[in-house]
């Protein structure tokens, strides 16, 4: 048996310690020993039953999507990994439940952990990493030289995404309250922008990008700053039609999208620049390329607060109130 932080229905209820079987593991999966587990936006949007059209889950549900941790045992067709590998993830979204003491994880989703980090450091990439790199790069395609906006850049996203844009060549913009200018600016912004003070659309013009990690007032703004071709990758507004099309959704949800973002389909054609939601998958192949960029020092995470597994409630509490610099991270083992 071991300990998980579970919930049986969605809505805001808190997450319960309960005692439950260690997961069995299938030919490609390993199980992992669970050391830290990151706290993520997504954890209480999917406890609060926001992303049912993206992702469906069974209850009891175990909470969290991504991790570090030691593995104990590798399926039968495991090649790659061995007993004892210090890895790090985030589980596809049918196998979530990291803030639990074993996680069953397909080898795919995995990466070998930084020897740089902790394991407290490396439990809070693998979300935001993957994040930013599709963002950016798979989505995006962001060139050396090109000018980006990167929001709420003191974040768990942003302040790994400002780095890694600085990595591929880019200009980076960010907004940060006052007290998080020094940050932003330690992490390579070129451009903060004070949101307490000024309005980031009334100041930036030209720009090729912006991730858009805010949604609401925030993206609508977003549309005005940028050039003719350029874009927006949201992971806070709607998915659209578009979404629905290369994710291979049913022509239902891609109808059902595509009236919800009525609006952005009109700002993309009035501004004549394109729209893109992003719903982030599990890749352990792009995680080995963090990995590879976190072991030269070029992206370096940063932790804001730590809990023990029993207070997972109150890690969830204090990130849904957005003041969080860098990630929050579940102890869930010495």
């Amino acid at each position: 048996m071991m300990q998980a932080m579970q919930i049986k229905t969605y809505g805001q209820v808190p997450v319960q310690l309960v005692s439950v079987p260690v997961p069995a593991i299938e030919p490609t999966d390993v199980l992992v020993a669970v050391k830290a587990a990151g706290i993520n936006p997504i954890d209480f949007k999917t406890r609060n039953g926001e992303v049912k059209l993206l992702a469906k889950h069974q209850m009891p549900l175990t909470l969290g999507h991504e991790f570090a941790g030691v593995i104990v045992k590798v399926g039968g067709q495991v090649k790659q990994f061995k007993v004892g590998d210090e890895v790090y993830g985030r589980p596809r979204d049918s196998r979530i439940g990291t803030f639990a003491e074993y996680l069953a994880v397909d080898t795919g989703d995995i990466a070998l952990k930084p020897q740089n980090l902790s394991f407290i450091e490396a439990a809070g990439l693998p979300l935001v990493g993957l994040t930013s790199y599709q963002a950016l790069v798979d989505i995006a395609h962001i060139q050396a030289g090109q000018k980006v906006l990167i929001q709420a850049g003191a974040g768990g996203v942003g302040s790994i995404a400002i780095q890694l844009a600085k990595s591929l060549g880019a200009y980076v913009a960010t907004t940060a309250s006052p007290t998080s200018t020094v940050l932003v600016k330690r992490f390579g912004a070129d451009k903060v922008i004070n949101y307490h003070q000024q309005d980031f659309s009334q100041v930036l013009h030209g720009y090729d990008l912006v991730f858009d990690t805010l949604g609401h007032t925030n993206l609508k703004k977003a549309f005005r700053i940028l050039k003719s071709g350029g874009r927006i990758v949201s992971v806070s507004g709607l998915p659209n039609a578009r979404f629905a099309r290369q994710t291979h959704r049913s022509w239902r949800k891609a109808v059902l999208f595509g009236l919800a973002t009525l609006n952005l389909t009109w700002w993309e054609q009035k501004y004549h620049v394109r729209y893109d939601f992003l719903f982030m998958k599990a890749n352990g192949a792009e995680l080995a390329k963090l990995t590879n960029l976190i072991e030269q020092g070029k992206i370096k995470p940063l932790v804001d607060q730590v809990f023990p597994l029993a207070k997972t409630q109150a890690a969830l509490d204090y990130s849904e109130k957005g003041r969080a610099h860098g990630k929050i991270i579940v102890k869930v083992a010495d």
